[in-house]
C-alpha cells in the first residue's frame, strides 16, 4: 500500500480552510503567519514560497520578512522581538538553516513559544516530553497523521525511529510513545542498524542519508515512513529508504516525493490556525 501524503495533506488543508472560516465568522480574526527568511539558500526560498501559496489557499495571511542579503544577530533578534509583540501575528516561521554566523538555538529560543508554529522552542519540546503538547513539530505530526489516516495500529507495536534530530526523530519518538508503541531510537552511530530495523512494525527513517535502509532491513508487513529528501547527482530526489526493495517487503510505505513532504506544510498551517484560536480564546 502506498501511503499518499498528498491526499492526507489535502484533507488537513481542507480542515484548516474550514477552521479559518469558522474563526473569522465567530471572532472576526484572520490567522496571520509571519515568515522570516534570512539568506539566499535556494531550497529554503522554494520551500517558503510553497508555504506562502498554501497559506493563501486556506485563507491564512502571510506576512513576509525576506532578507536575501542577510541580517546580523542584533537585527534578527530585534525583528523576532517585534513579531513576538505584535498581537496581529499569531505564528512565526523562522526558516532554517540560518546563514553562518547566526545561532539557530539562540534564535529559536527568542521566539514566543505560543507563536512558534514549528514547535521547536525548548518550552514546546519540553511540553511534548512531559506528555502535554501544545505545539507539535510539523513533520512528526504529519507522520502521525498519515499513520492515523491509513489505520496503522500503534498500541503495543514495535516502532523504530532512525534519526535523532529535534526536528523529526526526537519528537516523533515521543509521539509514538504517547500512542503506546514500544520505541527504539537509532542513528548513524547505531551498531548493527539492520538488527533493529528488522524488528520494526513501524519504521520511520529520518537520517538524511540517501537509500541507507534497504529492503533486506525491513520486516515483512512493516509500515515504513521515509522522511528523507536527498537530491542525487542525477538531479532526482531519493528518500532515506531504497523504495523499490523496501516496497516488496513492507505492508505500507511512503514514496519520495509525495509522501511525508506535503504533510509538513499542512501541519504548519494547522499549527498557525490553532495558535490563532488560542489567541482568540485568551490563552
Amino acid at each position: 500500500m502506498i501511503l499518499d501524503g498528498k491526499l492526507v495533506a489535502q484533507k488537513v488543508l481542507d480542515e484548516v480552510r474550514a477552521g479559518v472560516a469558522r474563526l473569522r465568522e465567530r471572532t472576526g480574526l484572520t490567522p496571520k503567519l509571519a515568515v522570516v527568511l534570512v539568506g539566499d539558500f535556494a531550497p529554503s526560498q522554494i520551500y517558503v514560497g510553497n508555504k506562502m501559496k498554501a497559506a493563501a489557499a486556506v485563507g491564512i495571511v502571510s506576512e513576509d520578512h525576506v532578507h536575501p542579503a542577510g541580517l546580523d544577530r542584533a537585527a534578527l533578534l530585534a525583528l523576532l522581538a517585534r513579531l513576538n509583540a505584535d498581537p496581529g501575528v499569531h505564528g512565526i516561521l523562522l526558516q532554517l538553516p540560518l546563514p553562518p554566523g547566526l545561532d539557530a538555538d539562540e534564535m529559536i529560543a527568542a521566539l514566543a513559544p505560543e507563536k512558534d508554529v514549528d514547535g521547536l522552542h525548548p518550552a514546546n519540546l519540553g511540553a511534548l516530553l512531559a506528555g502535554t503538547p501544545t505545539v507539535v513539530p510539523c513533520t512528526p505530526a504529519g507522520c502521525m497523521a498519515i499513520l492515523d489516516h491509513y489505520g496503522a495500529k500503534l498500541d503495543g507495536a514495535e516502532a523504530v525511529v532512525v534519526g535523532r534530530s529535534r526536528l523529526v526523530g526526537k519528537p516523533l519518538a515521543q509521539l509514538l510513545l504517547a500512542r503506546h508503541a514500544t520505541v527504539t531510537m537509532c542513528h548513524t552511530h547505531t551498531r548493527d542498524l539492520a538488527a533493529h530495523t528488522r524488528r520494526a512494525d513501524v519504521l520511520c527513517v529520518a537520517a538524511g542519508r540517501a537509500r541507507m535502509v534497504t529492503g533486506d532491513m525491513v520486516k515483512a508487513g512493516a509500515w515504513v515512513l521515509d522522511v528523507g529528501m536527498n537530491r542525487l547527482d542525477t538531479g532526482k530526489l531519493a528518500g532515506d529508504v531504497e523504495f523499490a526493495s523496501a516496497a516488496q517487503r513492507a505492508h505500507a510505505i511512503t514514496p519520495v516525493p509525495g509522501g511525508v513532504g506535503p504533510m509538513t506544510v499542512a501541519m504548519l498551517l494547522r499549527n498557525t490556525l490553532r495558535a490563532a484560536e488560542r489567541r482568540a480564546a485568551g490563552r
